[in-house]
């Protein structure tokens, strides 16, 4: 049986299977990719925009059945997935408007002659996308890359296909000419002989450090360039003074946005003692009367988690929690009487060091607040975890916010909001959480070859 199937976690049932690649597929794709570039490099940028303006053009059009699909597949509410969409078509057009410049020589003031140092494309990459933001991380990876003038491989995750699918079709429609793109439904032993293959000259991952880890190894004996972006232990920081209405708002979106299956949610709220109290009731009490919809409903802010399987690892790790001695502010967890995937938020305090839920990364509807003697001692628990990828900070002190973002350990700091995403600010990590930059200026910089031009006649 394929791995690649539509497992409606709304309802526990499987709506289609898709047949996984053949050896002779994955060779064709890897050759279509190969030769596909000798051509697409030579492409025009002005070519290549309007191809990328109309991919997102398509996307505005598809938004509500591309939705539909996303929630079918992940169950993610159709109001947050069409949400995803619009991203999408910003991050085509980011790139399309913005390559030429971004892809311009910088010249280097020599002492004779004249120097100056080329961006150009290196050949056909290798993506792994996961499931939890399925149009999106595939944007992020491949918009900068066509304008680049790189082809790409794509691994998208097995409970995405018909997604994936979508995907294909809207670059074919684009005008995106065969071979520029080509989606594999591949195992992960077929990604190593893709990511092995001469022909294949990078890596971009984003999903579980487990994946990154055997990614890394598999690229580095090939001596292939890598970006991951891995997991995350958001912290959000509020401070004394925050307005603590807008954190808790900011607090519920950030945590159980996309039923918290974000690498950069809000997963550990760490709150100053002084404003503990008021944020801790205003929170839980927002938390307790959120309601599990179906996620089809425009209306809907919680639907499931994306599977069976997911749910039942997050549930393991809130019981390990409380068997350790975690304080329970909202019960929640699976919803064994109904199929799916269904978890009812919960949030959880007093994690101590001593528990392992205290540096593992909770990738689902689960908060842990903790409360913090002072500034000082909120940036020390926000460190404190393997992870760094983003944090939150809430206070309206501008001073204060400068001063607690430069001691923070992570590659994305946001005030007075929950962490997002936008097409031209770059997207990161540190420590556990990968290395590499999506998005922005930096995310068309990670696959080029910088060709220094060196003139000394």
């Amino acid at each position: 049986m394929s791995d690649y199937q539509v497992n409606n976690p709304a309802t526990g049932e499987v709506e289609a299977t898709y047949p996984t690649a053949t050896e002779q597929d994955i060779q064709n794709a890897i050759a279509q990719a190969d030769t596909a570039y000798q051509d697409w490099r030579q492409v025009s940028l002005d070519e290549r925009s309007a191809i990328l303006h109309k991919i997102a053009d398509i996307y505005l059009e598809r938004q509500d059945e591309l939705a539909r699909i996303v929630a079918n597949e992940m169950g993610k509410p159709v109001a947050q997935a069409k949400g995803e969409i619009g991203l999408v078509a910003d991050i085509y057009r980011y790139y399309a408007d913005n390559a030429e410049q971004l892809l311009a020589p910088s010249t280097i003031d020599v002492d004779s002659g004249s120097a100056s140092v080329e961006k150009r494309p290196v050949g056909a990459l290798l993506g792994i996308m996961p499931w939890n933001y399925p149009h999106y991380q595939v944007a992020r990876f491949v918009a900068p890359n066509f304008m680049a003038g790189n082809t790409i491989i794509l691994k998208h995750a097995p409970q995405c296909p018909k997604t994936a699918e979508a995907i294909a079709d809207i670059l074919k429609d684009a005008g995106l000419p065969e071979g520029v793109y080509n989606n594999v439904f591949a195992t992960n032993e077929q990604a190593a002989t893709i990511i092995e293959d001469n022909r294949v000259q990078g890596v971009s991952l984003t999903g579980s450090e487990r994946a990154g880890q055997a990614v890394a190894k598999i690229a580095g004996g090939a001596l292939k360039k890598v970006v991951l972006e891995l997991g995350g232990s958001d912290a959000f920081i509020v401070a004394a003074d925050a307005d603590i209405e807008q954190a808790i708002k900011g607090a519920i979106s950030g945590r159980f946005g996309n039923t918290g299956q974000a690498c950069n949610a809000a997963k550990r709220l760490i709150v100053v003692e002084s404003v503990y109290d008021k944020f801790v009731e205003g929170f839980t009490n927002a938390v307790s009367n959120m309601t599990l919809a179906d996620p089809l409903d425009e209306g809907t802010f919680i639907g499931p988690m994306s599977s069976k399987a997911a749910a039942v690892n997050l549930q393991e790790q809130l019981d390990s929690a409380i068997q350790a001695g975690a304080t329970v502010l909202v019960e929640g967890g699976m919803v064994k009487d109904k199929p799916g995937a269904w978890f009812k938020p919960a949030v959880l305090t007093d994690v101590t060091e001593s528990m392992d839920v205290y540096r593992e990364e909770l990738f689902g509807p689960v908060a842990v607040v903790y409360k913090a003697c002072d500034i000082d001692h909120a940036i020390k628990i926000a460190n404190d975890v393997p992870f760094g990828l983003g944090a939150s900070i809430q206070t309206q002190d501008a001073a204060l916010a400068a001063e607690i973002a430069e001691q923070l350990e992570v590659g994305m700091v946001t005030i007075n909001a929950p962490s997002g995403s936008e097409a031209n600010t770059p997207f990161g990590g540190v420590k556990r959480s990968g290395f590499g930059r999506e998005l922005g200026t930096l995310g068309i910089t990670e696959f080029l070859n910088y060709k220094l031009i060196r003139d000394k006649s």
